[in-house]
């Protein structure tokens, strides 16, 4: 008797290995790679690079054996009109056409988890938030967000084949335009083609192909949206640094999610260099280190699934939600340092802030009359400069303050 449990427990340990192997450098590299192609264009959304992105993607789901859960197959397909921007070449108010990839994991179950992250990227024309000199280069995002989508596909497989009947139904969702705003989520959470209610938890993945395999650090937002999340955070394994910010908004498209009371988290492995670059190319990518984020996530994603009860938990609302800017200073902010004022991780060619001598590694402590302790704080000060005001900023270079002339 002892020995049938035994030899039960080692087959069952056996097939969990097996499976774990769907998350793997082999898995997810091809998926990654394809989508940052130059064939796809960047994958601006109505584009045919977006649409081959969508035949991919949609093909994936089906050779898992996902249920379609869009409105025409896996497809969700949506209109909108654009904002002109200084650098767009699309018109304002211009209808642009986008498509949600939506797959369905049903598990028979009550709740349903839903993990997702966007597709779209830029393309190459001008797009107004591209910080490319040129714009009219393909931008390919390889991290911003073909690795989000890779690790869509990849949980995607490794739930519909774990050989694990899951408390939860789970939702694999890949959005469009989420560069031109959030669109494609805010879609579906207006049309949605589940009963949001039966919605428990949402985690979402952008950017998070590159790991620091010196600080490890994954940056973790939306943790203060559920009291659930305390006890599922500590009861996880992994090398890696976690860095958490509890708010439910923020820059991707959990915020959909959070706005109709939603629990969500957001996992992030940083800004970098290359952010809405041409260069945001698949050879950049830490795909070891993208793996390791993803067994994290898959940890997460399986203790939510079992997890009966995911009370929904308001956070107070960033302050730069609710402010505009005249101005840009032209620096990408490290949002896992943890010290007071603004750690500047890259500073963009031909801005305000490389005009003055900022580095990267400073530390911005005062912009003008504003003392800089936090993120809210950079955003209010931002949003009190005009084009073309010339203030000082002071910043910790090392352990020595330095003061520098800033022009907008």
């Amino acid at each position: 008797m002892h020995i049938r449990i035994i030899t039960m427990l080692l087959i069952q340990f056996l097939a969990l290995t097996m499976y774990a192997q769907h998350i793997t450098v082999e898995a997810i590299k091809p998926h990654l790679s394809y989508l940052a192609d130059d064939k796809l264009q960047g994958r601006e959304p109505g584009t045919k690079g977006e649409k081959l992105a969508i035949k991919y993607i949609s093909q994936q789901f089906e050779s898992y054996g996902l249920k379609p859960m869009g409105t025409k197959g896996y497809a969700q397909y949506f209109t909108y009109k654009t904002k002109k921007t200084p650098h767009d070449t699309v018109a304002s108010g211009e209808a642009k056409y986008g498509s949600n990839v939506i797959g369905f994991l049903d598990n028979g179950a009550a709740k349903t988890i839903v993990i997702g992250g966007h597709f779209d990227h830029l393309g190459f024309r001008e797009h107004g938030s591209s910080l490319d000199k040129n714009k009219k280069l393909i931008h390919n995002g390889a991290d911003d967000n073909a690795s989000g989508t890779a690790g869509v596909l990849a949980l995607a497989n490794y739930y519909a084949n774990n050989g694990i009947k899951e408390k939860s139904n789970i939702l694999f969702m890949c959005y469009s335009a989420e560069e031109d705003g959030l669109i494609g989520s805010k879609y579906f959470t207006n049309n949605p083609t589940i009963d949001l209610s039966k919605i428990s938890a949402m985690i979402n993945m952008d950017m998070i192909g590159r790991l620091n395999d010196s600080t490890k650090k994954l940056i973790v937002f939306g943790v203060g949206t559920s009291t659930a999340y305390t006890h599922i955070f500590a009861n996880t394994k992994s090398s890696l640094t976690l860095v958490f910010d509890s708010a439910g908004i923020g820059p991707s498209d959990q915020t959909s999610f959070y706005l109709k009371n939603i629990p969500v988290l957001h996992f992030f492995t940083g800004q970098h260099t290359d952010y809405h670059k041409s260069t945001d190319d698949t050879e950049k990518i830490n795909f070891i280190g993208e793996v390791e984020v993803l067994l994290f996530i898959q940890q997460i994603a399986s203790a939510l699934a079992e997890t009966e009860n995911i009370p929904f938990t308001k956070t107070k609302q960033p302050e730069q939600s609710r402010v505009s800017f005249k101005v840009t200073l032209g620096i990408m902010p490290d949002y896992s340092f943890e010290g007071k004022g603004i750690k500047i991780d890259a500073v963009n060619e031909g801005k305000p802030a490389l005009m003055a001598g900022m580095q990267a590694g400073d530390v911005l402590i005062q912009l003008g009359e504003f003392t800089i302790n936090n993120m809210q704080d950079y955003m209010k000060a931002l949003s009190k400069h005009n084009k073309g005001q010339q203030v000082k900023a002071t910043v910790l270079r090392g352990v020595n303050q330095v003061i520098l002339s800033v022009t907008f």
